[in-house]
């Protein structure tokens, strides 16, 4: 049976568009994530739909109030937790928000980093197969799923929905 943990992950945009707010996981060294960039987000609770989840991850964790957002994607990342545990994220591009964000939270430090740079953080190796699609104008949405094993992407298959041509293509 395929009961994934369901999960948000946001990408908290500067107001100038040109750069992103992301957590270096640099505070507990038994984190699965320990020295990693990422979004913001997490689990979903029972009682959220995943709009209020990914609200909620982004208050908890940079203290900020989300005024839009866009769900860029989805991600069935099995065998990708705690032993072996499946998840599905939401991805969201957080385009307005109110307040002023935190600089850490208890997981690490809140950097602003630039679009154009990400790839060149140390990131888990199968962001770099969707973190292009989450910034990219012309992409409407994506759909993928990336298996993993070992904390290791196995593959990668995505359905993309461009918004010249409103098809989805698999890449």
């Amino acid at each position: 049976m395929f009961t994934p943990i369901l999960a948000t992950l946001g990408y908290v945009l500067a107001p100038d568009g040109k750069r992103v707010l992301m957590i270096h996981r640099n505070a507990r060294p038994d984190d699965a994530h320990f020295g990693k960039y990422n979004g913001l987000g997490g689990k979903l609770e029972a009682n959220e739909d995943i709009v209020t989840g990914m609200r909620r991850e982004i208050r908890e964790e940079a203290g900020i109030e989300c005024v839009t957002m866009k769900l860029r994607g989805t991600i069935n990342w099995p065998g990708f937790g705690k032993d072996g545990a499946d998840w599905f994220g939401f991805i969201f591009l957080i385009d307005a928000w109110n307040g002023t964000p935190l600089t850490e939270n208890p997981e690490g430090m809140l950097t602003w980093i630039v679009v154009a740079d990400i790839l060149s953080l140390p990131l888990w190796e199968g962001d770099r197969h969707f973190l292009p699609l989450v910034f990219d104008p012309v992409v409407e949405q994506f759909h993928g799923v990336m298996p993993y094993r070992d904390g290791k992407p196995l593959r990668w298959n995505c359905e993309v929905v461009r918004s010249n041509t409103g098809q989805a293509s698999t890449s």
